[in-house]
């Protein structure tokens, strides 16, 4: 018997490895664009998950942003089938790039696709194909945007139903593995269309390479691992601090932060926004650094606007949220 190639081994044993707490008889679903990273995914979990006992299913999103995308998306929809996934979706979505640029709009349409996918059919995981590769980019993105720990700390293996199994595999092992395997994937013309940022630091990465070392990718995907341990410390205390300042009235005591380290105040200060309703991804630097002055350097400043119509004022020792008065 010829023996198993290296790269295709190593997918399969990513795979397991990634399913191996998951209860027998559950439904595991790929998101599979028909890229070389998610045919290798799909070609995996196909073979691990029946002989984990789990059930397969296959979900394709078509952005409609190209020509023959609809022909595509129901190739590899076919395909799946007959590798025995079920249930096989291809999933039509509208982009708008006004919203957020077209990479931050195609993103968020995606993966709200994906997540009805996942709760319509009571998956236990949804499978996601990024690499090592992926990783090193989406760390040096972070870095160029001035992101803190929780920028810095990458994509999570893990996250809510979502699940990686590759990224400690590189983009070129998985089409190693499709070559290997004999798999027809699509490369997207906009993973080399310079208008998006993306794009345009993949084609930089060879020379970065060249100037900074041929450990590059590995080194931002281990400084990622590395901050992404931290950040969960650091995010358990903040919990436990939040559950102690935050009050049932949209309040946080100021006392109980003011002596706390600035990295400790700051996560409270992020958990205590979310629970007023401030969409995470609005909340800047500058509107955390002016409700941590509101703590530490309180000397009569007016209130701080928040996103959402929410300002945050100070009284006593005490912040209080409330709706913001609108200039009419």
């Amino acid at each position: 018997m010829a023996a198993l190639p290296r790269a295709v081994a190593l997918t399969r044993l990513a795979v397991r490895r990634a399913l191996a707490d998951l209860d027998r008889g559950r439904l595991v679903i790929v998101a599979c664009s028909g890229g070389p990273d998610s045919m290798a995914l799909a070609a995996a979990t196909a073979f691990v998950a029946p002989r984990a006992g789990l059930r397969a299913g296959f979900a394709t999103v078509d952005h409609g942003l190209q020509d023959g995308s609809a022909e595509r998306a129901a190739g590899f929809a076919e395909w799946a089938r007959h590798q025995g996934f079920d249930p096989v979706e291809v999933i039509t979505v509208e982009v708008d790039p006004a919203d957020g640029g077209p990479e931050n709009a195609a993103r968020s349409v995606r993966y709200a696709a994906l997540d009805d996918a996942g709760e319509r059919n009571d998956a236990a995981a949804v499978l996601l194909g990024h690499t090592r590769d992926d990783q090193a980019e989406t760390v040096l993105l972070a870095l160029a945007r001035g992101a803190g720990p929780r920028g810095l700390a990458g994509m999570p293996e893990r996250r809510r139903h979502y699940r990686r199994p590759y990224l400690d595999l590189t983009r070129e092992t998985l089409e190693q593995a499709c070559a290997q395997q004999e798999l027809d994937t699509w490369d997207d013309p906009h993973n080399s269309d310079p208008a998006y940022r993306r794009s345009r630091l993949r084609a930089l990465m060879p020379e970065l390479v060249e100037v900074l070392g041929s450990g590059l990718q590995a080194n931002l995907a281990r400084t990622a691992r590395l901050v992404a341990d931290d950040n969960r410390v650091l995010d358990g205390l903040a919990a436990r601090a939040t559950a102690r300042a935050a009050g049932a009235d949209a309040s946080l005591d100021v006392g109980a932060l003011a002596g706390q380290p600035r990295a400790l105040r700051t996560r409270v200060i992020h958990a205590w926004a979310r629970l007023l309703g401030v969409p995470g991804s609005a909340l800047a630097y500058g509107h955390v650094q002016e409700l941590d002055r509101l703590i530490t350097d309180w000397h009569g400043q007016g209130p701080v606007q928040l996103p959402g119509y929410i300002e945050v004022r100070r009284d006593g020792g005490k912040l209080l949220a409330g709706p913001r008065a609108l200039d009419l």
